[in-house]
């Protein structure tokens, strides 16, 4: 028997994991601020990693191309001016071990030449080092005396353009230690540029000579520095505008989406509201009405110890009703059409329709502003809204206090009612709450004044602020726009709630 009552609860109880999981909220403007700020930066960081890249290597390989022209064209004047036989070309001059082979000149011709030439080689602007290499890759002269007589093996750039017999250049920013081509009379500086620059025969064939030179070109590095800086400050710049441009777009947006929601929700709220305070209406109203005539007539003939009991009762039913009326007051279907209404005559409406209970609760009423002021709303809606405040204000004080009302204009053809009290006020979490459908800080509170009060404020383009402190008070500040008297309709009628 046991047995089975633990298999029928098993059955009864239905599985954990097939309950819906909540869906989370997906805040769109913190997703886009974060992959927005990695991809634009992404972004931009390569553009500007590529168009340094290129700037430098471009740079480079024009600072070699000139390099280049301007040695083989000096390498042909001076060979032109010496009065050399045709067909001699620099190349077969800059090894000094083959003087004696030349037969069609004299050894003492070829290396004046040759010295002419290096001259101009050694003396060329930026210069940290100049080399000259002979077919065995062996240091025939150089501005480093110590490398003349050394046989360079183990250089990739200097075999790949004896081979291709191209210009071939590279830039650096340190020296290599460890090649022994490199060994500078002075550190450099900055970038220096490492340019290999053959010298062909006479039929531009076959290298006989080559020529390494080592610059640091201040002018050259100025130019890639300024580079340097312009591409990154327009990068960072630009990337920048269009993160903040994106960032603003979207911020607007998704203001716009959460205002959307929360009207959405606010909508679906009011139907539901709707829906429910009809059938509310409809099922208590005559039962209600039966309690409250049968109260009465008992009251009539009851003994004084349950008549207390049977206004009790009564009491009830007609807070009840009012329950009733204030939902179906707050839902029904209003025009848009702004009337032209008088605020100051709806603020003294308001005092005297609740002149009793100011005058039993011991509340100063204080009103400070213009003999009328015309703003554009419909007198049945604003008696609502201040019913609805001044209800509030009182209750915040039933020992005494101060109700003071201040109507004044404002730039922009608006005009204001602030209207405060000395209550017991809120707390900050309870201020950011006020205006939600159904939230309400009184005993038995139905919670819908406040919002019904935004809602109207906002039909007619107005709109409401509320701020409070705990044991300081309240103030409500209303903001209508102006109205002309006569334009929209008649002054307000006095209407009371």
């Amino acid at each position: 028997m046991q047995t089975l009552e633990n298999d029928a609860h098993d059955k009864a109880v239905p599985p954990v994991s097939g309950l819906p999981t909540p869906l989370r909220e997906f805040n769109l403007l913190r997703w886009f601020s974060l992959v927005s700020l990695l991809i634009i930066a992404s972004v931009a960081g390569g553009l500007g990693y590529v168009s340094t890249r290129f700037v430098v290597q471009d740079s480079v390989e024009r600072d070699a191309m000139l390099t280049a022209q301007f040695i083989q064209a000096m390498a042909q004047a001076e060979v032109r001016h010496s009065q050399l036989p045709p067909g001699i070309t620099m190349g077969e001059l800059l090894d000094p071990r083959l003087d004696q082979q030349h037969l069609q000149f004299t050894p003492q011709l070829a290396e004046s030449t040759r010295v002419e030439f290096l001259d101009h080689v050694e003396h060329l602007p930026d210069t940290l080092l100049a080399n000259v290499y002979a077919r065995d890759r062996t240091v025939v002269w150089s501005t480093n005396p110590h490398l003349i007589g050394k046989r360079i093996d183990e250089d990739d750039d200097l075999e790949h353009a004896f081979r291709s017999r191209k210009s071939v250049s590279a830039s650096y920013h340190q020296a290599d230690e460890d090649r022994e081509e490199q060994k500078f009379q002075r550190e450099p500086r900055h970038l220096f540029i490492e340019n290999y620059i053959p010298l062909f025969d006479s039929q531009g064939e076959q290298v006989l000579a080559m020529v390494e030179i080592y610059k640091e070109p201040q002018d050259l590095v100025r130019r890639i520095h300024r580079g340097y800086v312009l591409i990154w400050a327009s990068t960072l710049v630009g990337g920048a505008l269009i993160y903040f441009g994106l960032f603003w777009i979207v911020r607007r947006a998704a203001s716009l989406l959460h205002h959307q929601q929360d009207r959405l929700v606010a909508s679906e709220t009011y139907v539901a509201l709707g829906e429910m305070s009809s059938a509310v209406a409809h099922s208590l109203r005559n039962p209600l009405a039966n309690i409250r005539s049968s109260a009465e007539l008992a009251q009539d003939i009851a003994s004084p110890a349950a008549q207390k009991n049977i206004g009790d009762i009564i009491t009830q039913v007609d807070r009840m009703s009012r329950w009733v009326r204030d939902l179906l007051v707050s839902l029904r279907p209003t025009s848009d059409e702004a009337e032209s209404v008088d605020l100051v005559a709806a603020v003294e409406d308001a005092r005297q329709a609740f002149a009793p209970q100011i005058e039993r609760n011991n509340v100063r009423f204080a009103f400070d502003g213009p003999a009328t002021q015309w703003v554009a709303s419909q007198p049945l809606q604003l008696t609502q809204i201040l019913n609805s405040l001044f209800a509030n204000a009182l209750e915040a004080m039933p020992q005494g206090g101060e109700l003071r009302a201040e109507v004044r204009q404002l730039e922009g053809q608006q005009a204001q009612l602030q209207l405060s009290d000395t209550g017991k006020g809120m707390s900050e979490q309870q201020r950011r709450m006020v205006f939600k459908p159904f939230f309400t800080t009184k005993q038995g509170g139905l919670g819908v004044g406040l919002a019904l009060v935004k809602r109207i404020m906002e039909r007619f383009g107005g709109a409401v602020e509320l701020t409070s402190r705990e044991e300081e008070g309240t103030r409500v500040s209303l903001t209508f726009n102006i109205a002309a008297g006569g334009d929209h309709g008649a002054q307000h009628p006095g209407g009371r709630g």
